[in-house]
């Protein structure tokens, strides 16, 4: 503080944050560089002169100006005298960019013109997720790359399928024009490819006007790890590691490269802290999905606790507790897959405060049955325990799929291409395809599609193999049977309450035949009780009886095998039931079912 006078004290301290922040008399430039000797910012308005204006230094390492004449839209980098000599670099906060090695771009969080859309995240309960990736959701012809712009003009198509959330795949800039995202090397810049940070409020603005949510995937086990100026940023480091920003031991090593954050630094947790609600405040989103948090948690993810991170997991904790309580109901979803109630245990309870997880024991139970191909390797028993496993008593803390970008890719493939093997337009690859999409959204927990599942899309999934629109007219039925599905769980008619609710009670689980039956329900009654008949063999039964909860007719609002959703389908099983008397499976009635091949039946009543 020795350099710093009275008057530059007061006028330093009346900005606040890190990074460059606009204000009527300029923009404040602010950076954290402890073991800089001097640290000045050029750019476009001072010709990138070094020098011309020098940043004042602060406590704790934090050197900060005001630059009068710069203002939005200016191209800037810090410039730092160091130990380890000269360096140049791109603002770790950030939030637009010209590309990722390229400059720093002046944004002003408050230029964009919102236009006050009211718009609420809707329960967890009711919340059906559409996975995407923006690079390749809708790639325009002539283009080869997606933006958030061309992804507004397929809202309507979610709109029409029923989907009111959507989870967008990392949307940081990244190396290059095409990536996964999830090797951030700007953490608070959007994708320049993408539309930068304007095309993200553009899209969150026009999913809210059509009624969607939107969750934002976000990357914290490591950065980079390449076109990273956050590595070695003020020239200091130890072990050749990556300097402030990182742990310099072997707590840095990651799959990924060793860039594991530094949890236990003040400024680091402050930086992904702020990252975290950025999101939520600036841009709106509804909620935010973490990669890989068990490599937060856990140096090595092997459980071993020799190996765990306190400071990871604090950090989870407050950037949890922070958001329900300054964002009450966006949810933050754990990509943990180990399973354990930990995760989304309340913080008062020791947890990490997670609103849900991605659940690893439904995804690989329910691919696992559904490719198997002998009918007789199928096993029912785990099917039982994937619909009814939770966490916490609570159902909606877990997230259920049978596709997501992990599990049809690094070696793995679409669930119709595993069970095809090259030509998913077969009648056992949509068979069973279908039936998994049924299991997905009829079981308790928030239900999940992948971009391109509706589509039967083919392959697996690749940031250079664009979603093929063509096939939602080839496969329209297939779309179909997803929508109509979806509208079911979401209770659009008013007729399947129960498929909303936490409760489900397994009325028959026959190994035998390969048949599960489900009743799902809130209070029960009519329009609430919901039965699901899922058959996972390729026996047609003719006469199957099983118990019913409650007498009278029972509607048939959904059948997988219906020829509407596909000519190869057979159209069994086309009609409504009328119990009989005689207790059956603990029930109270029964009723004989008709059930097709590998297929999905929904019944409810009226009043």
């Amino acid at each position: 503080m020795e350099n710093l006078q009275p008057d530059e004290t007061e006028t330093v301290q009346h900005y606040e944050g890190l990074g460059a922040t606009c204000y009527p008399e300029g923009v404040f430039y602010r950076v954290w560089a402890p073991h800089a000797e001097s640290v000045s910012v050029v750019g476009s308005f001072n010709d990138w002169k070094e020098g011309a204006n020098p940043l004042i230094q602060e406590e704790n390492g934090v050197w900060g100006a005001l630059v009068e004449n710069s203002k939005e839209g200016d191209e800037y980098k810090f410039a730092l005298k160091t130990p380890s000599g000269d360096l140049f670099r791109n603002d770790p906060y950030a939030l637009k960019v010209t590309n990722s090695a390229g400059n720093g771009i002046v944004y002003n969080q408050s230029s964009f013109d919102w236009q006050e859309v009211e718009f609420h995240i809707p329960s967890w309960h009711e919340l059906v997720i559409y996975e995407l990736h923006v690079g390749t959701f809708h790639v325009k012809e002539g283009s080869h790359i997606g933006t958030l712009y061309t992804a507004i003009e397929k809202l309507q198509y979610l709109k029409d399928m029923g989907f009111n959330a959507v989870e967008l795949m990392p949307c940081s800039e990244f190396p290059g024009d095409r990536s996964w995202g999830y090797n951030p090397a700007n953490p608070f810049a959007i994708e320049s490819d993408y539309g930068g940070p304007d095309g993200l409020k553009a899209f969150v603005k026009a999913a809210h006007e059509s009624g969607i949510a939107v969750i934002l995937d976000v990357v914290y086990n490591h950065f980079g790890p390449s076109d990273l100026d956050l590595w070695q940023f003020d020239g200091w480091s130890e072990n050749d590691g990556g300097g402030i920003y990182f742990y310099n031991d072997w707590r840095a090593e990651t799959p990924w490269g060793s860039t594991r954050p530094d949890y236990g630094r003040g400024e680091v947790r402050q930086y992904i802290h702020d990252n975290a609600l950025m999101w939520l405040r600036d841009y709106r989103v509804d909620g935010l999905r973490m990669d890989m948090v068990p490599y937060i948690r856990n140096v090595k993810a092997d459980g071993n606790p020799g190996n765990d991170i306190p400071e990871g997991i604090s950090l989870m904790q407050w950037i949890n507790k922070d958001i329900r309580e300054n964002f009450p109901n966006r949810i933050t979803i754990a990509e943990d897959m180990h399973s354990l109630d930990f995760i989304t245990n309340s913080i008062e309870n020791d947890g990490l405060g997670y609103g849900s997880q991605w659940d690893a024991k439904f995804v690989h139970t329910v691919r696992d049955a559904i490719i198997t191909a002998n009918d007789q390797d199928r096993n029912m028993d785990g099917i039982v325990e994937a619909i009814t496993s939770r966490y916490n008593t609570d159902s909606f803390q877990r997230i259920i799929y049978t596709e997501s970008h992990d599990e049809v890719a690094n070696g793995q493939a679409r669930v119709a291409e595993e069970i095809a093997d090259g030509d998913v337009n077969n009648w056992y690859s949509k068979k069973r395809a279908a039936l998994g999409v049924a299991l997905v959204l009829t079981s308790p927990g928030i239900p999940m599609i992948f971009q391109g599942q509706p589509l039967l899309e083919d392959k697996w999934f690749s940031d250079s193999d664009p979603i093929d629109w063509s096939r939602l007219e080839k496969f329209s039925g297939f779309a179909s049977l997803h929508r109509d599905l979806i509208h079911l769980r979401r209770n659009w008619f008013g007729v399947t309450g129960g498929l909303q609710a936490q409760n489900v009670e397994i009325i028959r689980a026959d190994n035998e035949k390969k048949v599960i039956v489900m009743h799902r329900f809130n209070d029960g009654g009519p329009k609430d009780s919901v039965i699901v008949v899922l058959n996972f063999s390729t026996e047609t039964f003719s006469d199957y009886k099983v118990g019913f909860p409650r007498g009278g007719k029972w509607n048939l609002r959904f059948n997988s095998d219906d020829e509407q959703y596909d000519p190869e389908f057979s159209h069994l099983g086309i009609f409504d039931l009328e119990t009989m008397e005689g207790e059956f499976d603990n029930m109270p009635v029964h009723a004989s079912l008709q059930i097709p091949p590998y297929t999905a039946l929904i019944f409810s009543q009226e009043d």
